[in-house]
């Protein structure tokens, strides 16, 4: 952390205000999931199979985490602010031509670009670490995720109506449009936290392994990636229960999807009033605990015959919660092993969250079928949600191991 000055709003001379941050995070969130309820009908429209549309979710996602092993040490080179405004620039282009496309593929092409728009969310976070220390850090990274939860929450229900009344493009300039604004906004307020490394990108590049040799940060980047992973299954397969499944119309479809934002929402409101109290670990372990818990019970509704519509998603909102109490905290765990890294261990902790969200997005896609129910996602959804437990474990019991300062990896 360097010594800012206090931020001051639309002064690009000062650290970004705190609505900045929330419209760059939200920006990214809104775009991954706006027009989840379109699939079915998109599928139609490229006259194409729901496999291939289902895509858009996986690509999207994979794209994404590759550009974050790199927008982290670009960032701490250059800079978060013209990072952050070439990637919206990009968005916006990109979002035209998903908007152009005439064909699945065409549009498959620029749905991968509009993942560029992860560096709204990656170094969003990074700029909260530049300017405090790591549990402060795991507050205000709460309070920002809480309020950019608000926008994909209502993301996939707007997009349900939009799509009723419009169709799925109206999703596509909605995106562009509030693209448009928020890139206003970013180049109006958004000053300088990072320190310029006077390194290039490939000596940057090769910090990772001071990363990639830290116990710690592997145990809070897999922490906050398999929790996460039960959000992302979630992504690529409720569309299809939801559809298929409970056979509800794109506008319903919306209104349920969102019931795990919730969730997620008010767990980052827990994150943002008592990491500092409470401690990220403890706040991590709790967050893992509930979202297992969560995966669990809809599985014994389903298997007692009693799955619905409103058991389904209803459940989903303490995948929310915990997710909520998980990733804030998580994330500043891993910023903090290394804070002279902060751009690079976000970008590298991102990858693997996201990386891992592409697979999981796609097998969930690729196992659900008419005959299979629900089981696939959800028994997915459960195994990744144990193992983020085992990992924020392993974290507790590395630092009851730590001895020495210069041991603390």
């Amino acid at each position: 952390m360097t010594d800012l000055p206090a931020p001051r709003f639309l002064d690009r001379a000062t650290p970004p205000h705190i609505v900045t941050l929330i419209l760059l995070a939200g920006i990214s969130a809104l775009s991954m999931n706006i027009f989840l309820p379109s699939l079915p009908g998109m599928t139609e429209y490229f006259d194409t199979e729901y496999r291939l549309m289902q895509l858009s979710v996986a690509l999207y996602l994979a794209v994404n985490a590759a550009l974050q092993i790199l927008m982290g040490p670009i960032s701490d080179r250059l800079g978060r602010r013209p990072v952050i405004l070439g990637g919206l620039a990009i968005f916006l282009l990109a979002t035209l031509g998903c908007l152009l496309s005439t064909n699945a593929y065409m549009f498959l092409t620029f749905r991968m670009a509009q993942a560029t728009i992860v560096v709204a969310m990656v170094l969003s976070r990074a700029i909260v670490r530049d300017m405090v220390p790591q549990d402060q850090a795991a507050s205000m990274i709460g309070y920002v995720t809480m309020g950019m939860t608000v926008v994909p929450m209502l993301g996939p229900a707007l997009g349900g109506v939009l799509d009723e009344l419009f169709g799925w493009k109206a999703n596509f300039w909605a995106l562009f449009i509030l693209g448009a604004l928020v890139t206003w906004l970013s180049w109006r307020d958004l000053g300088e936290t990072a320190p310029r490394s006077g390194q290039t990108l490939r000596q940057q590049i090769a910090d990772y392994p001071e990363l990639l040799t830290s116990q710690r940060y592997w145990g809070y980047a897999l922490a906050t990636a398999l929790s996460s992973g039960s959000f992302f299954a979630y992504l690529g397969g409720a569309p299809f229960v939801g559809d298929r499944v409970f056979g509800l119309e794109p506008g319903e479809l919306g209104l349920y999807f969102g019931a795990p934002a919730i969730g997620y929402m008010m767990g980052n409101f827990v994150s943002g009033r008592f990491s500092v109290r409470i401690g990220v670990n403890r706040m991590v372990l709790w967050g893992t605990l509930f979202n297992a818990t969560g995966i669990s019970l809809n599985l014994a509704v389903f298997y007692a015959g009693q799955g619905s519509p409103i058991s389904f998603f209803g459940l989903m909102i303490l995948m929310g919660l915990g997710n909520g109490m998980v990733i804030p905290n998580a994330t500043a765990g891993a910023l903090s092993v290394r804070p002279h890294l902060a751009g690079t261990a976000s970008g590298l902790a991102g990858a693997l969250m996201i990386g891992g969200g592409a697979a999981l997005s796609a097998l969930a896609g690729a196992l659900l079928t008419p005959g299979s129910g629900a089981f696939p996602l959800l028994w997915i959804m459960l195994s990744t949600g144990i193992l983020a437990i085992g990992a924020i474990l392993f974290v507790m019991w590395r630092e009851t191991r730590i001895i020495l300062p210069t041991d603390f990896t």
